[in-house]
This record gives C-alpha cells, sequence and structure tokens, in this order.
C-alpha cells in the first residue's frame, strides 16, 4: 500500500471580496477570512478515499505558511488525514514565496517521508499559477498525471483520467507519481464534530524551509498590484440592424 503526501494551502475564501492595498503592493489580507484552497480539498479527499479503498496506508498533509497555516492543517486532519507537516514560512520571506520554492519543498518531503504519491490541487485560487505538480514532478523524475477527473487503480498502475482542452484524456502511471486534482474528481466531505475533536490529538510536525535545505529567497519582484478594469454596461438593441451599427462603431467589425 502507498504513502500518499498531500499539498494544502491556506488562501483566502473564495466567498470574499479581493481588496487591493492603497500602495498597489499587494492585497488585503489582515482581518479577510481564510480556508483551505478548494482544490486542496478534493485533493485531501481523494487521498482519504484512496485509503478507505486500502490503496493508501497513511495520509501525510504538507502546508507552507504562517503559524496561521496549522488551522489549515487541522481541517486536513479532520477530513482523514493521518498527521501533518507545518513548513514554518512567514513575513516577507512567505509573500515572496512561489510554486518552485514549494516544488522544491514537496520533493525534499516525499524523499524523507518515503512517499509513492503525490496529490495536490491542480492550482491555488489566488494566483492561477497550476505549477507545483509539474515542477514536483521534474523535480523527482516522477511520471506525472495532471488534472485529474478521476483515478482508478490497476495491477501496479494508477489510470488517471484527465481533462484537457479536446475533452477526457485516459493514462495509466507507474508509482511513484504526482498527480494534480481538478475540480470534477470527487465532493470533498465535509469534517464532522467527532473527527474535528480527533484531529486536535493528531500531530503536526514543524519544519523550517532551512530544515529541508531549500533557499526561499525571492525569484521575482511584484511591480504592482491593481483591480481589473471595471466592465461596462450592456446595452439592449432594437434589432440586428443596430446591432451592426454599434460594432462599427466600436471597431469590432469593418
Amino acid at each position: 500500500m502507498a504513502r500518499v503526501l498531500v499539498g494544502v494551502k491556506r488562501v483566502i475564501d473564495y466567498a470574499v471580496k479581493i481588496r487591493v492595498k492603497p500602495d498597489k503592493t499587494a492585497v488585503v489580507t489582515d482581518g479577510v477570512k481564510h480556508s483551505m484552497n478548494p482544490f486542496d480539498e478534493i485533493a485531501i479527499e481523494e487521498a482519504v478515499r484512496l485509503k478507505e479503498k486500502k490503496i493508501a496506508q497513511e495520509i501525510v498533509a504538507v502546508s507552507c505558511g504562517p503559524a496561521q497555516s496549522q488551522e489549515t492543517l487541522r481541517t486536513a486532519l479532520a477530513m482523514g488525514v493521518d498527521r501533518g507537516i507545518h513548513v514554518e514560512i512567514s513575513g516577507p520571506e512567505y509573500d515572496t514565496l512561489q510554486p518552485i520554492h514549494v516544488s522544491k519543498i514537496l520533493a525534499k518531503l516525499a524523499q524523507e517521508e518515503k512517499t509513492d504519491l503525490i496529490i495536490v490541487g491542480k492550482q491555488a485560487i489566488d494566483d492561477d499559477s497550476n505549477q507545483t505538480a509539474q515542477m514536483t514532478a521534474a523535480l523527482l523524475g516522477w511520471p506525472q498525471g495532471t488534472f485529474a477527473s478521476k483515478i482508478e487503480k490497476q495491477n501496479d498502475e494508477l489510470q488517471v483520467t484527465r481533462e484537457i482542452d479536446g475533452g477526457l484524456e485516459t493514462i495509466k502511471i507507474k508509482l511513484p507519481a504526482v498527480i494534480s486534482a481538478d475540480l470534477r474528481l470527487n465532493e470533498p466531505r465535509y469534517a464532522t464534530l467527532p473527527n474535528i475533536m480527533k484531529a486536535k490529538k493528531k500531530p503536526i510536525k514543524k519544519v523550517s524551509p532551512k530544515d529541508l535545505g531549500v533557499d526561499t529567497a525571492a525569484r521575482i519582484e511584484v511591480l504592482s498590484v491593481e483591480d481589473p478594469p471595471t466592465r461596462q454596461a450592456g446595452v439592449i438593441l432594437p434589432d440586428v440592424d443596430q446591432l451592426i451599427i454599434k460594432l462599427k462603431e466600436g471597431g469590432h467589425v469593418p
């Protein structure tokens, strides 16, 4: 049976209206509700289902971030994860943390934990980078199944159904491997009160990037963060002739 490592990220809750700081250096995070990245919830759920099917024997959740990231790990533990690892990163170092840093951390932990399978959400809803799974697989030299909408065990391989531009693609990959979870992979369960209480007793190990030998120095510089342009109101036209006139006036058609 496999040992599964799952990456979880603490992000601003999807229901919160994002506001840009007056100095345009970043978005406002103080006093704003945070929660687990929705795609990572799907990754956790899939790992738990693999354990219920006796395919996985242990699930370890990893989160990189400040002290509050432990709340995200506790949520993962309440969903069925066995133990957590908190890679503590805060302050300016966290503000400049990039997917390449997280990939190096996951790759190092996968080696230390003797992991057979890494599952992460296909992207985080704050930066939408969609890079971590691919770079982690490259660093480890493992096969990858990205944008997974279905995972099945077949002998010593995993059959992964992927969502691609042309529809669905089915591939077979051998373990160890890296998988990124797409939206339709499953429906995450809610953490029950008894499991939330049990999660408080499950272990969370604290480490730092330096303990893992990973350099998290900034690799990019954010010049400015700005709100998207205000969308103009629509106009109701009486007929097609008026539509054509409007399109010509706007330079959309010759």
